[in-house]
């Protein structure tokens, strides 16, 4: 990542002079984007979660229960969450949309289905974010009660 910004950097610069007929034609305010981009080089949003598990505790074979978790940006940058998945189809996260800015919070809604899931259940959310990583990981759990037959 850091080459690339590099890279468009170098392009934007040498795009800039290209188009002028001297270099004495870059302005001030080129200069100034350039700086505030170089600034940004390996600075990258940080999550910080409200807690890293959420246990619904028992809960009965059917039922549909949700939480929230409260996702921080402690970073730098405005965080993204391009996607959200949970392990599987039962496990439904509801990220925000919008980018979270640096010192921000935005929860993230989780529903949770029981239906078929008898017995103890451990699910995994994972966030695809622009963090450093890449990646970002909560878990739910429940002890689930079968139906009676």
């Amino acid at each position: 990542m850091l080459k690339r910004t590099l890279s468009l950097i170098a392009l934007s610069l040498l795009f800039i002079s290209c188009n002028q007929k001297d270099a004495s034609k870059i302005t001030d305010g080129d200069m100034k984007i350039v700086e505030e981009e170089i600034a940004l080089i390996g600075k990258f949003p940080k999550v910080e979660l409200d807690k890293i598990v959420h246990d619904f505790g028992t809960i009965k074979e059917g039922d549909v229960v949700e939480t929230e978790f409260m996702v921080k940006n402690i970073g730098e940058t405005d965080l993204i969450i391009a996607d959200a998945k949970g392990s599987c189809g039962c496990t439904v996260p509801e990220p925000p949309k919008e980018p979270i800015k640096p010192g921000d919070s935005a929860p993230i809604k989780v529903s949770f289905d029981s239906n078929g899931k008898p017995g103890q259940q451990s699910k995994t959310v994972t966030l695809t974010t622009n963090t450093e990583a890449g990646k970002e990981t909560f878990e739910i759990k429940a002890t689930v009660t079968p139906k009676t037959k």
